[in-house]
């Protein structure tokens, strides 16, 4: 398993991409103890402009019955408490998240106000690891670059597989709906 390349809607930043696998790391270290508790194999944290944690959440999906409970929902919801605001632009935020945003973690990002996003695992490895669907997401790196929002990629990809097969192997619950599949 070969470390992707990095991937970005901007000229690269090597300062940005350093400080990004710092954080997706150190957030890699802490999956364990959220997936003994029960939360899903993926954590999201948001942070300030001054590199300040704001406020960091796990998949909670299984344990809280509900499907919209990614990391990255959750993330936005608490940040959205702690600063009193739905709207969080004016505060200059940052996501980091130890996988690509699934489509539904997209949207929320977007209109949450948060201005960059740096993810680990992509979502094409997602899947072939876990077999959770990702979603239809055409060109969004794009998307959010017209929208002023940066985006970066495949940090510190590697060890995040690492970690996904680990929950895997431990025989751990991925959420899927089902689906008929007969043709209407």
């Amino acid at each position: 398993m070969a470390q992707a390349q990095v991937v970005a809607n901007e000229p690269i930043d090597e300062g940005k991409v350093a400080e990004a696998k710092r954080i997706i790391l150190d957030m890699q270290k802490r999956l364990p103890a959220y997936t003994a508790k029960g939360s899903g194999p993926f954590v999201a944290a948001i942070y300030d402009s001054k590199g300040n944690l704001i406020v960091e959440a796990a998949n909670s999906v299984v344990e809280g019955q509900c499907s919209h409970n990614h990391s990255e929902m959750n993330a936005i919801r608490l940040a959205e408490e702690k600063l009193g605001t739905y709207n969080l632009g004016p505060h200059r935020l940052r996501m980091y998240v130890t996988a690509e945003p699934c489509m539904m973690c997209l949207g929320g990002i977007m209109w949450s106000g948060i201005e960059a996003v740096y993810y680990g695992v992509s979502s094409e490895r997602v899947e072939a690891i876990t077999g959770f669907d990702e979603g239809y997401k055409p060109d969004w790196l794009e998307a959010f670059r017209k929208r002023g929002i940066t985006v970066y990629g495949n940090i510190a990809s590697e060890e995040g597989e690492k970690a996904l097969m680990q929950y895997m192997a431990e025989g751990r619950i991925v959420y899927k709906p089902e689906r008929r599949t007969e043709k209407r």
